[in-house]
């Protein structure tokens, strides 16, 4: 937090923001699906590919705010498996962004101690992508700060797919075939994500009420916030404003309301027993 405070200024809006969040309670694990690229060129009658790369600024703002916050994991949905459906003109000119934001980005990566890991079907890349995709992970792989998950030709229902194969290729290799059990533990360890926790907090921009099979298995119990604001508009007083929503919200895990996972106190029990009772006499 101390890092952020030194970045905006007093009486600024982010300023107010920053001040309002508790540092206790701040997500270890941000997601953010970034859509509304194609949708912010339209709006100004520019091509789609202007609107990705419009996009390239808030990607640098947001890692950028996540690491002054201290947040350990940002995972930024950048190319899905259903991507390649788009033109091909498109496309490419995606793989050339990355290879932009790769090269200029480094630097600042270093600098601020941030991580970078790839994850998703990355066998499928252009071979030059992949060459400085696996470069930039290399370069920063000894950096101990934020780790950026960019997925990339990344589905859930496919990191899914791909993890249990994983395990039955292991279990093939070790003989342990015909008694193998695969459970949530397993699987969990088999996923891309498997060194990072699971997302506290999931960003969508643009407004769309869907995961577009992002993180299926992983968001199992994060906080879900939309924005109506458009990806490229996306700024660091939008990311202050969902981290400040998501420390209102109760988090559960499916228990009651303020919950510890301790007996309930006599009189609840009694109260417990009386109703168990009347329900036996009905």
């Amino acid at each position: 937090m101390k890092a952020l405070l030194e970045a905006v200024q007093p009486g600024d809006k982010d300023w107010e923001l920053a001040q309002s969040i508790d540092p206790s309670r701040l997500p270890a694990h941000i997601a953010i699906i970034m859509d509304g690229n194609g949708r912010w060129a339209g709006r100004r009658r520019l091509p789609r590919v202007a609107g990705h790369q419009a996009g390239i600024g808030p990607v640098r703002s947001t890692v950028e705010t996540c690491a002054r916050l201290g947040l350990k994991v940002l995972t930024l949905y950048a190319f899905s498996v259903e991507n390649w459906k788009r033109p091909r003109t498109e496309v490419e000119t995606l793989w050339r962004l990355l290879r932009y934001y790769l090269k200029q980005e480094l630097p600042e990566l270093q600098k601020n101690d941030i991580r970078l890991q790839a994850i998703g079907r990355l066998d499928a890349l252009p071979a030059q992508v992949r060459r400085e995709l696996d470069a930039g992970v290399e370069a920063t792989s000894n950096n101990r700060g934020l780790l950026v998950n960019l997925a990339i030709n990344y589905g859930g229902r496919a990191e899914i797919v791909d993890a249990v194969n994983a395990i039955l290729d292991m279990a093939r290799l070790d003989g342990s075939i015909a008694s193998l059990k695969i459970d949530e533990d397993s699987i969990a360890t088999s996923l891309y994500t498997a060194s990072s926790p699971d997302p506290d907090l999931l960003i969508r921009t643009s407004g769309e009420m869907r995961i577009s099979n992002f993180l299926l298995w992983q968001i199992a119990y994060a906080e879900l916030y939309v924005t109506e604001t458009l990806w490229p508009d996306f700024t660091r007083t939008d990311l202050l404003q969902a981290i400040l929503e998501y420390q209102k919200r109760d988090r559960r895990y499916g228990g009651l309301s303020g919950g510890t996972g301790r007996r309930p106190a006599n009189g609840a029990a009694r109260t417990d027993e009386t109703l168990i009772e009347a329900l036996r006499s009905s």
